[in-house]
């Protein structure tokens, strides 16, 4: 059995809807689940959502499935990034479903639909390359922890040995940015349609999608109004790549903006074609005459987030060159 372990600012997993999927599986959410499997999933997953949040190593060691052995120095890195994030928060669980893939003949890219009692409300979970077996996801959140950390847990049945859940997938992902949480977020990105500001409601509405789910694997009917709203926003950022601006004499190609929180904040990338130069001094200057540049022409941003950062694009290669706040940037 093997998982994809990605150790990103504060992900360790992504597990991606690819075309061929299996249905041949069965979820069951919270509410369904009979008390044995309940208590024993919580305890578990609580286990481990609270040494994730002591950065208890070893105890995290210990729960590890066999399989995922030779991924222990990329956990053991995303639980260290992860530790800002719950930093001063009190764990609770939020949701926990049990997913049946044992009628899988093989691994494969597996989709599970997790309904409440009156299927009036579906949530689907997708994961990669996933073995036959049992598994679990168990959401929790850091409450009152000032980043709002949030972390998504996968459990793995384990049969062998002392039978046990063991962990199997992490990912941990704030949920606060700017001392506002992801309603606040979607509820900003309206009120900017309204104020005909396309573009900065279009990243508002990327703002909320992180904050309010801690994984990429989850998606539900929230998250799916979230999308169709983004969708129908006018003269945004869709589709408006690659954008050519002018500077008097120059001209700057911009290749793609998105949503940036590997320091926490509610930080825009811009990535750019650069002109080549190598010496740090002119990096410089060549990053802070592009992003002076793109807020000249979407000056908006500036009241909605907090800063930009420069990638420069050259030969294929995409490097960081610097992260400035708004208010420093002419």
């Amino acid at each position: 059995m093997r998982f994809c372990w990605k150790v990103l600012a504060a992900s360790a997993v992504a597990v991606l809807a690819l075309p061929a999927l299996s249905y041949a599986a069965n979820c069951t959410t919270q509410a369904e689940l009979l008390a044995p499997d309940r208590d024993a999933l919580s305890a578990a997953g609580g286990r481990l959502a609270v040494a994730v949040a002591q950065q208890d190593f070893d105890s995290l060691k210990a729960a590890l499935l066999p399989a995922e052995a030779a991924e222990w120095n990329g956990i053991h890195g995303a639980v260290e990034q992860a530790a800002p994030l719950l930093k001063g928060g009190q764990i609770q669980l939020r949701n926990i479903y049990l997913l049946d893939a044992t009628a899988q003949l093989t691994a494969m890219d597996t989709q599970f639909f997790c309904s409440n009692a009156s299927g009036s409300l579906t949530v689907s979970i997708t994961l990669r390359s996933l073995p036959p077996g049992r598994y679990a996801v168990v959401l929790a959140d850091a409450t009152a922890a000032p980043l709002g950390g949030q972390m998504g847990i996968i459990l793995a049945w384990d049969p062998t040995g002392a039978a046990a859940w063991k962990l199997a997938g992490l990912s941990v992902r704030q949920g606060i940015f700017e001392g506002h949480d992801g309603v606040w977020w979607w509820t900003h990105a309206r009120e900017l349609v309204t104020q005909e500001q396309p573009w900065s409601a279009s990243y508002s509405y990327d703002a909320a999608r992180w904050l309010l789910v801690p994984v990429d694997y989850l998606s539900s009917p929230n998250m799916e109004k979230l999308d169709h709203e983004q969708s129908l926003i006018k003269n945004g950022p869709l589709g408006a790549f690659p954008l050519t601006l002018h500077d008097g004499d120059r001209e700057w190609k911009i290749d793609a903006v998105r949503l940036d929180p590997s320091m926490h904040q509610a930080d825009l990338a811009v990535t750019y074609d650069s002109t080549g130069v190598t010496d740090p001094a002119a990096q410089h200057t060549e990053a802070i005459s592009v992003l002076s540049t793109f807020l000249k022409a979407q000056p908006a941003l500036r009241g909605s987030f907090h800063g930009l950062w420069a990638y420069a694009m050259r030969d294929g290669k995409r490097t960081p060159v610097m992260e400035l706040p708004m208010g420093q940037i002419p």
